[in-house]
């Protein structure tokens, strides 16, 4: 089993940027995929960002070029970089892995606010 810790959320203004750490232990080597995935008030969790353990990295169209999902191996974390964050960027965001048997984990989730 894998588990999560997310951290370096926070109140940034518009054009702002964060970057959100996901920090795992337990079965760690596991891991297939870490995803960041956010959820605004009144809305369904959505995929952000997945990088997987060969670094391949994927983006949700709308943070396509201001977000950046990286990994660090030996701190067995996951960072998602956020630039020139918007007022619409403001959610939880959430961790997950998915690991070489099919099984999920999640963080206790961070939270993003852009407002000015």
């Amino acid at each position: 089993q894998v588990q999560l810790v997310e951290s370096g959320g926070g109140l940034v203004q518009p054009g702002g940027s964060l970057r959100l750490s996901c920090a795992a232990s337990g079965s760690i080597s596991s891991i297939l995929v870490t995803g960041w995935y956010r959820q605004a008030p009144g809305k369904e969790r959505e995929l952000v960002a997945t990088i997987t353990t060969g670094r391949s990295a994927n983006y949700e169209d709308s943070v396509k070029g201001r977000f950046t999902i990286s990994r660090d191996k030996p701190k067995n974390t996951v960072y998602l970089q956020m630039n020139n964050l918007k007022p619409e960027d403001t959610a939880v965001y959430y961790c997950n892995t998915r690991n070489i048997w099919g099984s999920i984990s999640w963080g206790q989730g961070t939270q993003v606010t852009v407002s000015s």
